[in-house]
């Protein structure tokens, strides 16, 4: 092989893997705060209210844009968990973070997975989250609970697979946070995506 093959060779086998997307993509970090009720663990979920910029009325994970003081994607969750929820970067277990997911709204999501005290005095930020509700990882994990739909992408090609969650107490999860949710239920479940 000659000098050339042989550099381009050692820089291709110390390139760590990362998902690249063609368009600018903005970095971004949600919070799954896993708690124990009742001897039951359960995924806690927010409600955006309908006066945010984005994602009106719809169910995610607490969390926001990686801000450049940030330290980490696990720091960026923790600091919006806190100023969405009022929940406390201290009281929280970080116990590690699932692969980032790009999304078609131009973010590359880290979700990070921690453990919460329970009960918790959450404070929802009224003018960001309508609402905070917890769902068991068990109806979670029912395959019934889940569905998959076909979408048609924003621009013309192939079309974009949906997860939907049945409606679990009236709230609906479905799109990038049923996808964080998967990936979740399939790390549990041993096939980690």
């Amino acid at each position: 092989m000659d000098d050339f093959l042989t550099r381009l060779a050692g820089l291709l086998s110390k390139l760590e893997p990362q998902v690249q997307v063609e368009w600018e993509a903005a970095p971004a970090a949600v919070l799954l705060p896993l708690y124990l009720d009742q001897g039951e663990w359960n995924l806690l979920y927010t409600r955006r209210t309908d006066s945010v910029d984005v994602h009106r009325g719809q169910v995610s994970f607490p969390g926001g844009r990686i801000e450049p003081g940030d330290r980490s994607p696990a720091e960026a969750a923790l600091r919006e968990s806190e100023e969405e929820i009022g929940l406390r970067a201290a009281d929280v277990q970080v116990l590690g973070e699932l692969n980032p997911l790009a999304t078609v709204t131009q973010f590359v999501v880290t979700p990070v997975i921690g453990v919460i005290p329970w009960p918790y005095d959450l404070r929802p930020n009224n003018k960001e989250v309508a609402k905070c509700f917890g769902v068991p990882i068990r109806w979670l994990a029912e395959a019934a609970n889940l569905e998959v739909q076909s979408r048609e992408p924003l621009v013309p090609g192939l079309s974009v697979q949906v997860y939907y969650f049945k409606p679990y107490e009236g709230e609906l999860i479905w799109g990038v946070t049923a996808r964080i949710t998967k990936s979740l239920l399939d790390l549990l479940a041993g096939g980690a995506h």
